[in-house]
């Protein structure tokens, strides 16, 4: 820690960045500035937390979250590259790809202009996971914490011949009351419900929960608005270089049977997952680049 602090830790004014030993004994970025608060693990590069000025969490974690080296954490915002779900050829590897169980690397610390913080991190193959890695390609992640939240996932095909890799922001948000959410921003797309065996059907008017519910989106493009009526504020999201989105909520009889979600957990959270999924798998063509760029923000709603 000693060393990455030297480094990478930040303090001017209101702008304080260090590198802390967390939860399970890994190493955590804490943040905070003039806007927000803001936790990120450097295994996942995983954001856990950000919080506003005057605000609730907007991500949500669950209490019975799991810390250990190499183990996918239930809540906050996972990385899933270089493919979303489960592989579509070999069952045997990790649903979701390696990136969320991967240790990360900060490649810079910046206090940009106007006071937000950005934080940039790479990974790279390593024996335990090099099988799975899409060859000579390299990954960033980028991660701005202010008034705004914003995420970037950087992938470049720095090889002779094209790659293909799927990929998602899952983000669990923290929410007051399941039954008092509104999801804007799908209505009339056609989406794969998984519940179904994929069968594609249409939604109609805002998406609410009301039982489980796993879908994928397709051809979604548009700002995403969730409503809060709990919490009286509206979370927007807005995203480039993504044509789909998954809406997860467990409910009550799966979230039983993950074991990780905590007492009454699905009541509190809802995923909007930002993604290259299904049929919006991305081809990198050599030499190229592939961005992945997803923004949060809060707006109150008396």
């Amino acid at each position: 820690m000693k060393l990455l602090n030297e480094k990478y830790s930040l303090s001017n004014g209101n702008n304080h960045l260090r590198i802390v030993k967390g939860s399970g004994g890994l190493p955590v970025i804490d943040i905070e500035n003039k806007f927000a608060k803001a936790v990120i693990s450097l295994q996942g590069a995983h954001v856990l937390s950000w919080t506003p000025e005057s605000q609730e969490d907007v991500i949500w974690l669950s209490e019975n979250a799991s810390f250990a080296p190499g183990k996918s954490v239930r809540g906050g915002i996972p990385i899933c590259w270089p493919w979303f779900g489960a592989h579509e050829s070999d069952s045997a590897l990790p649903a979701h790809g390696l990136a969320r169980t991967a240790m990360w690397e900060i490649l810079c610390t910046e206090e940009l202009e106007g006071g937000s913080t950005r934080i940039t991190f790479t990974t790279t193959p390593q024996p335990e996971n090099e099988h799975m890695w899409p060859a000579d390609t390299t990954v960033q992640y980028l991660v701005t914490i202010g008034k705004k939240l914003e995420v970037e996932l950087v992938t470049r095909n720095n090889g002779s011949d094209s790659i293909i890799i799927g990929q998602a922001l899952h983000t669990y948000f923290n929410v007051g009351d399941i039954d008092k959410v509104l999801l804007h921003g799908l209505e009339d797309n056609s989406y794969l419900d998984k519940l179904e065996g994929f069968a594609e059907k249409k939604q109609r008017g805002p998406v609410s929960i009301e039982g489980e519910v796993d879908r994928v989106y397709i051809d979604t493009v548009s700002e995403c608005v969730i409503e809060d009526k709990s919490l009286k504020r509206n979370i927007t999201i807005k995203k480039r270089g993504s044509h789909s989105t998954v809406v997860w909520n467990p409910w009550q009889e799966t979230a039983e049977k993950l074991g990780d979600m905590g007492e009454d957990g699905y009541k509190k959270m809802l995923c909007v997952e930002s993604c290259n999924a299904a049929n919006d798998v991305v081809t990198i063509a050599p030499g190229e680049a592939h961005h992945l760029w997803v923004q949060y923000q809060v707006l109150n709603n008396p």
